[in-house]
């Protein structure tokens, strides 16, 4: 993949110019220092033959040897020449030395002749070289000084016009800098100043054509897991979606809770009598009805299973607030009035059936159609519980929880069990830390059973600011080199008090620290307060924590948020992957979520993986990791040792 320059074009052009100036400077002297050295040895040679060419002819006249000593000595000090010698095989005839001390006898310029017309008498100089004793004068430099100043002047304006001609550049530049570090909303529009201006305006156009595309993409991926999961009529939960809840709850370990089926009565009659649009007013005012009533149970699956029937999973509730619940949706249905042909007492009955983990499915929907039936044998608006042994009593109320909470709470806090996050390329991404508490009589009570009760009494905060403070204290000791991963109610971060705790936590935590946290948050919460949430997530990715998106699927939900925050990971629910090898219109849902993070950072894993089947599926639609009983099952975090070689014996197993 390219990389971008780390150098403006500007810069680039500048810094090119000035080389080639200063480089041509640089040859010039260079040329100008070898020319003027060789003029200078020219000048040197050409005085020296001169003053031999004098002696060779006064020594060939009578009386010129004699005469030479008196004139000689003058003229060879003003030829700045320092020792002359003129001899022949015989012996020396003249000898000259000068006084002048000279500081380096080095540079001294040795020559040697041989007179023409006194064959057998040779000369020997030794003089200065020329302008050895010139200095700098600017009179004499003066042509030079001013043609480098000339140079030098041209050379700041040319710089300057060139930044300015190139401003437009580096302002796209800039832009694509931006653009490349993920601001394209902020740098949708370029500024006019752009150059090349035909550049600028095609990323202009590229850039709203991108935008709408991505939101087109979010509307289609939202249309197809709307399509799939939800009913266009109500907007509640489809048989198909309702079937995948309870499946998944039925399969988990330690799970009960209740199935309600709604019907109305001579539907089919209603339809021929009074037409479709009054059928789909009942339905709609029905819907909105047990709406607005399960918002009291926030893991609660609304459905419309059938034309004229609805169904409701209620997870981690006791008989008594079940049959409470049931009350309160018959009240609320016996206060509509029906059109006619439908008679006002008889016109909606309810079943309701109870179930445990390791129960089939089929069977619970048999037995709450058994109840639905026994409902509509008393002849009036009613409902009817199917009889069974196995039903659970945990009626704990609020000031039960509270009480355990606070003990617990206010002793060792809840225990952390832990399990791994594992990628494509086997390596363990983090591992997530799950609470755990336990009641009077020392069960162990998993967070899906008391979460709800948690947030009931109002500590939601407090049991996340435990959470929290033990998993600082797990990352901050010598031993430990994994990744945690902790998971965060919206509930919580709406609390000013409880971010602030948390900002100042993680402020006096060092960044190699923070690097190895996690934060999971849960999708539909996220999504319903992603306004409050975007600070939030700015402040805990601004200090180095990664963000990851808990229950993806869990709700149907736009996925714009992935775009909109930086989400490193996403999660999918249990619900999605469990016997995702059978379910076409779970693997839709799963490729839907992928589409959606493609031209995202934001890489998404597979919770709650049991088999090789599983997984198998789940790599093949492109998860990026995977975490679940597959790969090893959760553990408390003090019996957890250090080797992760055991985690992956299954990892390749083929299908």
């Amino acid at each position: 993949m390219r990389k971008a320059s780390g150098m403006k074009l500007s810069n680039r052009l500048v810094a090119f110019v000035t080389l080639i100036v200063i480089c041509a400077i640089f040859v010039i002297f260079i040329g100008g220092a070898f020319s003027f050295r060789k003029l200078g040895q020219d000048y040197l040679t050409h005085y020296l033959d001169g003053i031999v060419e004098v002696i060779d002819q006064e020594m060939a006249a009578p009386e010129g040897a004699i005469s030479m000593s008196r004139w000689l000595p003058k003229l060879l000090k003003a030829s700045n020449v320092t020792a002359l010698e003129i001899g022949s095989e015989t012996g020396v005839v003249y000898a000259f030395k000068g006084l002048d001390k000279l500081p380096d006898p080095s540079i001294l310029h040795h020559s040697e002749y041989t007179l023409k017309h006194n064959p057998g008498f040779y000369v020997r100089l030794q003089s200065l070289p020329p302008y050895t004793e010139f200095a700098y004068s600017i009179g004499a430099m003066s042509s030079i000084s001013l043609a480098i100043g000339i140079i030098i002047l041209g050379l700041i304006w040319g710089v300057d016009w060139l930044r300015r001609q190139l401003h437009g550049s580096e302002l796209l530049e800039q832009r694509g800098r931006m653009i490349l570090a993920g601001r394209v909303d902020d740098n949708a529009i370029g500024d006019d100043h752009e150059w090349p201006g035909t550049a600028s305006l095609a990323l202009d156009l590229m850039i709203a054509e991108l935008k709408d595309a991505r939101q087109e993409r979010s509307r289609f991926d939202t249309f197809i897991r709307t399509h799939t999961f939800l009913d266009q009529l109500t907007g509640a939960a489809n048989r198909v979606l309702f079937d995948s809840r309870l499946q998944s709850m039925l399969q988990d370990q330690e799970n009960h809770g209740a199935v309600i089926v709604i019907r109305i009565a001579d539907w089919d009659e209603l339809v021929s009598d009074r037409g479709r649009e009054v059928a789909d007013e009942l339905i709609q005012d029905v819907g909105v009805i047990l709406s607005n009533l399960v918002q009291r149970y926030p893991d609660t699956v609304l459905a419309r299973y059938f034309d004229a029937e609805f169904a409701i999973l209620l997870s981690q509730q006791s008989v008594k607030e079940v049959k409470l619940f049931t009350n309160q949706i018959m009240h609320a249905l016996d206060r509509l009035v029906p059109a006619t042909p439908l008679e006002p007492d008889n016109w909606c009955h309810i079943g309701v059936t109870f179930c445990t983990s390791g129960e089939r499915r089929g069977r619970v929907m048999d037995e709450a159609d058994m109840a639905l039936r026994s409902a509509q044998l008393q002849g009036t608006n009613s409902w009817y519980a199917f009889k069974k042994d196995q039903q659970f009593e945990d009626a704990r109320g609020s000031v039960r929880w509270r009480t355990l909470l606070d003990t617990i709470f206010n002793r060792e806090g809840p225990i952390l069990y832990q399990q791994p996050v594992v990628m494509l390329d086997e390596q363990v991404l983090h591992r997530e830390l799950l609470s755990r508490i336990r009641d009077e009589n020392g069960i162990l009570i998993k967070a899906s059973r008391f979460m709800r009760a948690v947030e009931q009494v109002g500590f939601s905060a407090r049991m996340d600011k435990l959470v929290v403070a033990q998993t600082l204290r797990l990352l901050k000791q010598e031993t430990a080199t994994d990744d945690l991963s902790v998971n965060l109610s919206v509930e919580a971060l709406l609390d000013k008090s409880f971010v602030k705790w948390l900002r100042n936590e993680l402020l006096q935590t060092p960044r190699t620290v923070l690097n190895r946290l996690s934060f999971e948050i849960p999708e539909g919460a996220l999504v319903k307060h992603l306004d409050a949430m975007r600070p939030i997530s700015r402040m805990l990715v601004g200090l180095g924590c990664k963000l990851v998106v808990d229950q993806a699927g869990r709700t149907i939900v736009s996925t714009h948020y992935i775009k909109d925050l930086r989400i490193d990971y996403i999660k999918l629910h249990r619900s999605l992957v469990r016997e995702i090898n059978l379910r076409q219109e779970n693997q839709l849902f799963v490729r839907s979520m992928l589409g959606a993070c493609a031209n995202t950072d934001a890489k998404v894993i597979a919770v709650g993986v049991e088999n090789a089947k599983e997984w198998y599926v789940l790599q093949q639609l492109g998860v990026s990791g995977g975490q679940g009983r597959f790969f090893a099952p959760e553990l408390s975090v003090e019996k957890r040792t250090s080797s992760n070689d055991k985690l992956l014996n299954m990892f390749h197993k083929p299908s």
